[in-house]
């Protein structure tokens, strides 16, 4: 049998293993199981499912081995968990991100992934246009469920408009159409969003998609998430932000289904970004509302998730007097500034909120999670404080690498001061305010889908 394309890569094997005690050693490849080219993380549990498996590796010279386990871990851990590349995207929406993106990010943000593995497993949002009979298929017969799907608008034209595939790279025109994909995949439970812009699949058109996605019992819930705008939309369809006028109407709409489908679903099934409050200057729905922060990583009830945990007993008084900088995004700045008010009134402690314009993706984009080193570098001077403290969320999962290659490292060096990660709660916040102890560094949504488009994006970006 030949190779495949993307041979899995073996990080680390088990030691008393069965494949530690077939001589497997990492750094080795795992070509195929039971003669089946393994293209990733979840057809190889898939194979090993059957009971009796062969599994076929090679060593760096290129030699091969065999061997085979019954009802067993073979003891094999990947780093990866997709072997063939991310599928790529079939779509030019006109309101794509990756489209508005600057120059000298990290060159993972450019890929424009779509792939339902990644979906399955750590929940990003996919369109599933790029799929084939045989995708589908698969998504059935191994009950890949839930998975996580862009719908956008439900009228048919509205959303063709809107996502405008390439014809050429869509492989089966059927996965073009909602309601032939909703209904070929009714088994699958789904989680849906809505990106709404402002005169095309807001107002009425909400309405009607809420309504329509309502009547499928197997779509658990929908985010409605305000359009991202960037300063960088060379030769794209002119877009604009939400007025807080139409962020209230988009509420108001949400609101209305949440209110009726609550007591005949059991959930509230509609949810509004925290984006879509703050800009239409209204409060922040309960952390009950949110049952169970389902869509974090939309930005569904970060803030409210954020101030869950309230802040950590506070002393009256410092040992040593210490200045610390809470840099974030102008969006989130006035209820950061509002939640760590208590701080403010420790003595020797000076702590200061600084809402940071967004040069990197220019000043329309307000959220703290794309700020950049550069932003922080241009409005922050080296020494005004003892401790500067970001969000986790501005960091490549897992490191401490920022959007545009820049480091915690690289600011520490250039603002001669200690820069760590303030915590994903406020009372880690808090906390690391009082000890300048770092307490937690990982996101708040977990394993992003943006971790693996990282440890893929070289080589898909190879493969060309």
């Amino acid at each position: 049998m030949a190779d495949p394309l993307y041979p899995a890569p073996i990080a680390r094997v088990v030691p008393g293993s069965p494949a530690a005690k077939a001589g497997v050693q990492a750094g080795w490849t795992l070509l195929a199981v039971n003669g089946v080219a393994i293209p990733d993380i979840l057809a190889y549990r898939r194979e090993l499912a059957r009971g009796e498996t062969t599994l076929r590796v090679r060593d760096p010279h290129g030699q091969p081995l065999e061997f085979t386990v019954e009802w067993e871990d073979p003891g094999l851990e990947f780093d990866e968990v997709i072997f063939d590349g991310l599928r790529l995207c079939a779509n030019q929406c006109e309101f794509c991100y990756v489209h508005q993106m600057p120059k000298g990010m990290r060159k993972s943000l450019y890929l424009m992934d779509d792939d339902f593995r990644t979906s399955f497993l750590y929940g990003s949002f996919v369109t599933l246009t790029n799929l084939t009979e045989a995708d589908i298929a698969r998504i059935l017969n191994e009950h890949l469920s839930p998975l996580y799907l862009s719908v956008h608008a439900t009228d048919e034209a509205l959303r063709r408009e809107m996502m405008r595939w390439w014809r050429l790279k869509v492989k089966d025109q059927r996965a073009t159409s909602l309601d032939y994909m909703l209904k070929r995949l009714a088994p699958i439970d789904l989680y849906t969003q809505l990106v709404l812009v402002p005169g095309r699949n807001d107002g009425e058109e909400l309405t009607a998609s809420l309504e329509y996605l309502a009547t499928h019992d197997h779509v658990l819930a929908v985010a409605c998430v305000p359009v991202g705008l960037t300063a960088h939309r060379v030769n794209l369809p002119k877009l604009r932000p939400f007025t807080p006028e139409e962020a209230r109407d988009a509420l108001q709409r949400i609101h209305t289904i949440q209110r009726r489908l609550l007591p005949e679903r059991g959930s509230r099934f509609a949810f509004a970004s925290d984006e879509l409050y703050l800009l239409a200057g209204e409060p922040l729905p309960p952390a009950e509302s949110y049952e169970g922060f389902q869509m974090l990583e939309n930005g569904v009830g970060m803030v409210r998730d954020f101030l869950s945990e309230p802040l950590p007993p506070l002393p009256a008084r410092l040992e040593a007097p210490k200045r610390v900088l809470l840099a974030t995004g102008q969006l989130f700045a006035p209820i950061l500034a509002q939640a760590v008010e208590p701080l403010t009134r420790i003595d020797r402690l000076s702590l200061t909120v600084r809402a940071l314009k967004n040069r990197t993706f220019g000043e329309v984009t307000t959220v703290a999670g794309l700020l950049a080193g550069r932003d922080l570098l241009t409005q922050i001077a080296p020494g005004e404080a003892d401790l500067l403290l970001v969000s986790p969320n501005v960091l490549k999962y897992g490191t401490e690498t920022l959007l545009d290659e820049r480091t915690l490292g690289d600011l520490r060096r250039e603002l001669k001061m200690a820069v760590m990660v303030g915590g994903s709660t406020l009372r880690a916040l808090g906390e690391t305010v009082l000890s300048s102890v770092q307490v937690s560094s990982l996101p708040q949504f977990g394993f992003s889908t943006h971790a693996v488009k990282e440890q893929n994006a070289e080589v898909r970006l190879k493969a060309g």
